[in-house]
């Protein structure tokens, strides 16, 4: 919030002076402050940590762009779909430190604030459907892979979503896990 603050009096400063500048007759400089004007106004629609975490995702390396993502303390007051991003990224990468339910929830909130692009719709479906599976709802995870393969135009994750369908077909259900535990696990046969 502070940081947002921040750049309101930076721009507001920025502005006057080019306009001032415009007005007495310093032309040079005047264009010149064009610049630094754009860029400020520039980080109204583009948070810088987001585009750092991108950036970091894209290099691969996951830890710093859960670093970057992580320090984007107050995502509602972004755009609409860069909150959708946000929210996204943090799911996607703190998964382990949330927890299958709350990366869920926020998958789902992502999804409904509007992702973008296809590919990414995708992807988010993707997650939901392994968070899915994780908990034993295969059923549901079968028709959120449905999806993502619609949503997947490039079919650059069509590899992925059938090795996820195929591991989903051969996974015990619910039930059959609930039997399972009931059980004591698997019972084998003594050797002859």
């Amino acid at each position: 919030m502070i940081g947002f603050i921040l750049r309101i009096a930076v721009f507001a400063i920025a502005l006057t002076s080019t306009i001032w500048l415009f007005t007495t007759g310093y032309w040079g400089w005047g264009i010149f402050m064009v610049f630094p004007l754009v860029i400020i106004g520039f980080t109204f629609f583009r948070n810088e940590n987001m585009i750092l975490a991108l950036n970091q995702m894209r290099l691969g390396n996951t830890e710093k762009a859960q670093k970057y993502i992580n320090r984007i303390s107050a995502p509602q007051l972004l755009p609409k779909k860069q909150h959708a991003y946000v929210i996204f990224l943090q799911a996607v990468l703190n998964t382990q430190e949330l927890g299958f339910a709350k990366s869920e929830q926020m998958l789902r909130k992502a999804i409904s604030i509007g992702l973008r692009t296809g590919q990414d719709k995708a992807v988010a479906r993707m997650h939901l459907a392994g968070i899915c599976a994780q908990t034993g709802r295969s059923k549901e995870a079968l028709t959120l892979l449905g999806d993502a393969k619609k949503l997947d135009s490039s079919g650059m994750m069509k590899d992925q979503i059938k090795l996820m369908e195929k591991q989903l077909k051969m996974a015990p259900s619910k039930n059959q896990m609930r039997m399972a535990q009931m059980m004591g696990g698997r019972r084998k046969m003594p050797r002859r």
